[in-house]
C-alpha cells in the first residue's frame, strides 16, 4: 500500500509527532464516510494493530492503514497554507472529492 504527503503536511506531522509523548504512536488514516465511489478521510494519533499495514512514506513518516481496504490504496495527503490553512485527504485512484450528480 502507498501514501503520498505534500511537504506542508509532512512537516505539520513531524511536529505533531515530536510532542505526542507516547513515542509508538503513529498517524492513522481512517474513513470517516463512504459516498458512493469516493471517501472521506481523517487522520489521527494510534497504535498498529494485526488488522493494519505501517506504510513508510519519502517524507519519513509512517502511517497506519488499514489492510486490504480498496479505499486506502494510494491516498494522498496534503496541507496548504493558501488561501487559508486546509488538510486535503484525497484518493486519486477512488474518484476526486469533488461531488458529481
Amino acid at each position: 500500500m502507498k501514501v503520498k504527503i505534500n511537504r506542508h503536511a509532512a512537516k505539520a506531522l513531524k511536529k505533531m509527532l515530536e510532542q505526542e509523548e507516547d513515542k509508538g504512536k503513529l498517524f492513522r488514516v481512517y474513513i470517516t464516510s463512504i459516498h458512493g465511489d469516493h471517501a472521506h478521510y481523517d487522520l489521527m494519533m494510534d497504535t498498529p494493530t494485526e488488522k493494519d499495514e505501517v506504510v513508510k512514506t519519502d517524507k519519513d513518516i509512517d502511517f497506519i492503514l488499514e489492510k486490504e481496504n480498496e479505499y486506502l490504496v494510494g491516498v494522498w495527503i496534503q496541507l496548504f497554507h493558501v488561501p487559508k490553512e486546509e488538510w486535503l485527504i484525497t484518493n486519486p485512484a477512488k474518484g476526486s472529492h469533488h461531488h458529481h450528480h
